[in-house]
């Protein structure tokens, strides 16, 4: 049975990108190291990020843009996101497993798995391609906007952004659905 596990990366973020992967495994062959992106360095994503794409029997990567978060909301964006990778695989799973608690509308049977990027060798595959596509677009988004520091926290809430944004105000990559972003751009 071919199962596509499903994660995603950046739904916290006050800027840039949420990012889905969709990753089907080649049941014979075992990847060493899967795990829920979180838990490793970066080097170890990377790394791992390589081997998936190469031993995979299908991958892809999908991302909902800050616009299309502004206007959906971000959960809705972020199944939207996972949509479209599932969309873009090159093989058709049997089945689709997909990390947390909702799932996306699908022409392919489905089951959200909670906490599936620690337990699921598909879902954590999935987990680690939508963290390094997305930190690779954060770095990309910070030669663009240096003064924002995105390469460092990837857009997420830390008090280096906020000090950005306070000093800044939001940029187009900003997410202007988030409060944080919205009430700084009424100031500006």
């Amino acid at each position: 049975m071919l199962i596509a596990g499903v994660d995603e990366a950046g739904r916290g973020p006050l800027a840039g990108p949420v990012v889905a992967a969709a990753v089907i495994l080649d049941p014979e062959r075992r990847l060493r190291g899967l795990r829920d992106s979180k838990q490793l360095t970066a080097a170890s994503r990377d790394l791992l990020a390589v081997e998936i794409r190469s031993n995979a029997v299908a991958w892809a990567v999908a991302a909902s843009e800050v616009a299309e978060i502004d206007e959906l909301n971000i959960l809705q964006a972020t199944l939207l996101a996972m949509r479209r990778a599932v969309e873009a695989l090159a093989v058709r799973p049997d089945v689709v497993w997909i990390d947390g608690l909702h799932c996306p509308p699908l022409a392919y049977p489905s089951r959200p798995i909670v906490n599936g990027d620690r337990d699921i060798a598909p879902i954590a595959a999935a987990s680690i391609l939508a963290k390094t596509a997305r930190d690779a677009f954060l770095l990309e988004l910070d030669r663009s906007y240096p003064a924002y520091g995105f390469a460092r926290h990837k857009g997420y809430c830390t008090p280096e952004h906020l000090a950005a944004l306070a000093v800044h105000g939001p940029c187009p990559a900003h997410r202007r659905y988030f409060a944080r972003v919205s009430q700084l751009e009424l100031e500006f």
